[in-house]
């Protein structure tokens, strides 16, 4: 399993529609084959940024399968109009994981 995370930092005061938006775009994430969860969380010290939490089955699923398909344009044009400048993206494995 694939952990994407994305840093999205989005224009001041556009907030609420960011998120209406990426609310929309998650059932397309929903549909997606290789797409297990999707979260999204809003910083406290900074609330104009977000990350955007989804796990993959594959890395594949996300880079090869999603990006570029007509659901991944869909969900970008939901959502980029608020991005202040491009999201960060890195994909990560689990190393350890402790209760």
């Amino acid at each position: 399993m694939i952990l994407e995370i994305a840093q999205i930092d989005v224009k001041v005061g556009s907030e609420a529609a960011f998120e209406a938006g990426i609310t929309t775009a998650s059932a397309l994430f929903k549909a997606a084959a290789g797409c297990r969860s999707f979260q999204l969380r809003r910083s406290i010290e900074k609330p104009q940024r977000y990350r955007l939490l989804i796990e993959w089955e594959t890395l594949e699923a996300h880079t090869q399968d999603f990006t570029g398909s007509q659901p991944w344009k869909d969900y970008r044009a939901l959502v980029s109009p608020y991005f202040e400048g491009p999201p960060q993206v890195e994909h990560t494995e689990l190393v350890l994981e402790a209760f």
